[in-house]
């Protein structure tokens, strides 16, 4: 990150306002994926209530999980990779 005297300018404060932006709403979408995954069936082939309770139980930590994965791992990209030089080209020399 570009530092001016210890502080952050205002491009890269919002960089990582849209990186953890697109962080949440990724993980959201993976977890929901996830979980309707898991506990569709459930519900889809009317499955007994035993059956069910363990599949949203699990559909559920198994979509927690996956959310802060899925966080992490974007940030840490993001703060280990850095800013481009030049936004939206795809040549490093250009």
């Amino acid at each position: 990150m570009t530092t001016n005297g210890g502080r952050r300018t205002q491009d890269d404060r919002d960089a990582i306002t849209v990186e953890i932006g697109y962080a949440l709403c990724s993980a959201a979408f993976a977890a929901a994926v996830l979980f309707g995954a898991v506990t569709g069936p459930a519900y889809l082939f009317g499955l007994p209530s035993g059956v069910r309770r363990v599949l949203v139980g699990s559909g559920t930590v198994l979509a927690v999980v996956v959310f802060f994965v899925r966080v992490v791992s974007v940030l840490a990209r993001f703060g280990r990779d850095g800013q481009p030089s030049h936004p939206g080209r795809t040549n490093p020399d250009s």
